[in-house]
């Protein structure tokens, strides 16, 4: 099965929407959202209604912390971020609100675990940055691969049986075989608000029979997504940092 990969939406309806079409065109057969649905971007509304419509077709889902945040306003987040929840919030109908607090913070598939942050401690929203992060996340799971987001970067880590750990940065449209003798943790890029530089959206697939995964980025119409924001009146920051990807 072709599986296709999301995280860190963050209501950027031009990033995934654009995403979206291009899994399909790529023979995306199930669709895995990985949290934060919404926050920062100016679509919420828009976003929550397509990923819970997705779900009802067969997707998962799990609580990113922005997701988390909109029924649990003391989470604590920057004030730009704080903002845009604050905003978010008095957007969504009791139902969409509903659907963000009910989505689970763990789903195990087969060989594979989604979660947004890592698996040691999925709700303190730890960030992997590092190889050691990668190691106590791959050590809270048996599963063969972990697929999370949260930091707004693409990486890969492997961990051998004898406990020697890989990493690099992928490269966008060149598949990587996933092998069986290693322990794998894929962290994802962000669909919604890319931080490595590059402002193409980001998301990849995964082929469960052949276990390759291809990291992809996908251009879409940055300046809209900016102009939305500014014009919602959240931070202009989050509208800036949309168009060099940072």
């Amino acid at each position: 099965m072709r599986l296709a990969l999301f995280a860190d939406i963050h209501a950027n309806r031009q990033a995934f929407a654009a995403c979206l079409e291009a899994a399909r065109a790529r023979g995306a057969e199930r669709l895995i959202c990985l949290g934060d649905i919404v926050g920062y971007g100016a679509d919420p509304e828009w976003a929550v209604d397509t990923v819970t419509d997705l779900v009802a077709k067969g997707a998962i889902a799990v609580r990113g912390n922005h997701d988390n945040a909109i029924g649990v306003p003391g989470d604590s987040m920057n004030a730009d971020a704080q903002a845009a929840i604050d905003w978010t919030r008095g957007r969504l109908s009791a139902e969409q609100r509903a659907f963000l607090a009910g989505l689970p913070i763990m789903r195990e598939e087969d060989n594979r675990l989604y979660v947004h942050s890592e698996a040691s401690d999925p709700e303190g929203w730890r960030y992997v940055r590092d190889s050691s992060d990668a190691a106590r996340s791959m050590m809270a799971t048996e599963q063969h691969v972990t697929f999370c987001g949260h930091i707004h970067r693409p990486g890969l880590y492997s961990l051998s049986s004898a406990a020697k750990m890989t990493s690099f940065v992928p490269t966008a449209d060149i598949e990587v075989q996933l092998l069986t003798g290693r322990r794998w943790l894929a962290v994802l890029g962000s669909v919604g608000q890319p931080r490595d530089g590059d402002p193409a959206a980001s998301f990849a697939m995964f082929d469960t029979v052949s276990r390759a995964i291809t990291y992809l980025r996908v251009p879409y119409d940055v300046d809209a997504a900016a102009t939305r924001i500014r014009v919602s009146g959240l931070p202009r920051w989050l509208a800036d940092r949309l168009l060099i990807g940072r």
